[in-house]
């Protein structure tokens, strides 16, 4: 439930941060948007292969820790700086960097939101299918406004909407460390 909020927090303020911070224009937030989405599709597929061999549940932890340092990298980064390293007028270091992380973004999102839902059928008993998977769907949004108010509560308190994304970082630790006493072959006998 936090890791797939944090999640869409961060497909939800990607743009945002984009346009606020890197100061994108349309084009460009799209175009990031795209690489994305096909980025997504690719991993994916290759998510697919890995969880067919090892398993949901270590593909997710893996997913969980390349996403939270893609938010690390996200927060230590603006245009004029790179971890608090100067970086010279007008780098376009900052918008590759960027890119590189919407294709972490969208590749390791589509294989965590793809995993979960492998775990969750090793959790469902097979007799009442609709009930586990309303329980998932249901904690989904149970928690969606979490996110955005903590991206918005961070935003207003440090004035920055670079600073804003770290919440996120902390729900996707915190879904990590709930994640240990999830059984990795689920319930069933």
């Amino acid at each position: 439930m936090l890791y797939r909020d944090a999640l869409n927090g961060l497909y939800i303020f990607g743009g945002i941060y984009a346009r606020l911070v890197l100061e994108w224009d349309i084009p460009q937030i799209g175009a990031f948007g795209i690489v994305a989405v096909i980025s997504s599709a690719l991993f994916c597929w290759l998510g697919g292969l890995a969880d067919h061999k090892y398993g949901p549940k270590p593909i997710i932890i893996v997913s969980i820790i390349v996403l939270t340092m893609v938010c690390i990298t996200v927060v230590g980064m603006s245009r004029e700086q790179f971890f608090s390293i100067p970086l010279s007028e007008g780098s376009t270091l900052p918008d590759m960097i960027f890119f590189g992380c919407g294709v972490l973004i969208g590749g390791f999102g589509g294989i965590l939101q793809a995993t979960s839902r492998s775990l969750m059928v090793r959790h469902t008993n097979p007799e009442y299918p609709t009930e586990s998977f309303g329980l998932y769907g249901l904690s989904g949004r149970a928690t969606a406004f979490l996110a955005p108010m903590l991206i918005g509560i961070t935003t207003a308190i440090t004035g920055s909407a670079r600073l804003g994304i770290s919440p996120v970082v902390v729900l996707f630790i915190l879904g990590l460390i709930l994640l240990i006493w999830v059984r990795a072959e689920g319930d069933q006998e």
